[in-house]
C-alpha cells in the first residue's frame, strides 16, 4: 500500500484493491483571520474511490478537493458498505466533555491491501473506552493525533498505542513548519524505542520494518 500525507490529518491510501482519501482540507484562508498559519500545499489532482470524513470541521471535510466519483462517508458510525468493502465507523468525541464543546468525531477502521487501517480523526476524549477499542479490533496501521490542543496529546496517544498494539503508528495533527498551532510531535516520538523518520511525505508499507513492538513511522511534512 502506498500512503501519502498531505498535512494535518489528510492521507491518501492506494493499493490494487482501491484508493481511500481521509480528511481532505480545502481553502484554508479563513484560518488567517484567526491568526492561524496553515501553509500545506493545496490538495490537487487527486482522485479516490472512497473519501472518509471523520468530523465536519473545515480542515477535515473538503470532499470537493478530491476528484473522480468517490463514495463519501461523512462522520457516520456503524458498519458501512463502501467500494473497498466494509468500513467500521466508531462514534467518539472531539473533546473531553462528551462532544459538547467541539462535537462528534468518528474513528474509521477498514482493510486495504491485507492491512487493517485505523484513523482516529480529531479524537479528543480523555481516554479510549473499552467498547470503542473492542469495536476497532486489531490494527496494523494506526493514524493518531498527537498535537494536543483540541485533540489528545502525547501521553494519551501513547496509552492508545498500548491498548491497540498496532504494527505501525503514524502521528498526525501536530505542529510542523507549515502551521503555527498545535504542539510538535517530538514528545510523542521520544516515548518509543523504534522510530522511523522518513525523508518524504509518502511511503510504501511493504518497505517498512516490522516486529513484535510498535514502530512509529513519521513522514516528512509535505
Amino acid at each position: 500500500m502506498r500512503v501519502e500525507w498531505y498535512g494535518q490529518s489528510s492521507f491518501d491510501l492506494r493499493s490494487e484493491q482501491g484508493s481511500v482519501f481521509i480528511d481532505p482540507f480545502g481553502d484554508m484562508s479563513p484560518a488567517a483571520a484567526r491568526g492561524l498559519v496553515f501553509d500545506y500545499p493545496p490538495i490537487d489532482g487527486v482522485a479516490a474511490d472512497l473519501v472518509l470524513v471523520t468530523h465536519e470541521h473545515f480542515d477535515h471535510n473538503a470532499v470537493e478537493a478530491i476528484g473522480g466519483e468517490p463514495a463519501i462517508l461523512r462522520s457516520t458510525a456503524g458498519r458501512l458498505d463502501s467500494p473497498i468493502g466494509e468500513v467500521v465507523g466508531v462514534a467518539s468525541e472531539h473533546d473531553e466533555v462528551a462532544g459538547t464543546q467541539r462535537g462528534p468525531n468518528t474513528i474509521f477502521s477498514f482493510e486495504l491491501d491485507g492491512l487493517r487501517v485505523c484513523h482516529f480523526g480529531d479524537f479528543g476524549q480523555l481516554a479510549l473506552r473499552d467498547e470503542q477499542a473492542a469495536a476497532i479490533g486489531a490494527v496494523d496501521l494506526l493514524f493518531l493525533p498527537v498535537g494536543d490542543g483540541p485533540t489528545i496529546g502525547p501521553a494519551q496517544a501513547r496509552t492508545i498505542v498500548e491498548q491497540l498494539r498496532p504494527r505501525w503508528v503514524v502521528p498526525m495533527h501536530y505542529r510542523t513548519p507549515r502551521i503555527n498551532f498545535l504542539e510538535p510531535a517530538d514528545a510523542f516520538l521520544e516515548m518509543f524505542d523504534r522510530v522511523e523518520r522518513l525523508p518524504a511525505a509518502a511511503f510504501e508499507t511493504g518497505r517498512l520494518e516490522s516486529g513484535s513492538e510498535t514502530i512509529v513511522v513519521a513522514p516528512a511534512a509535505p
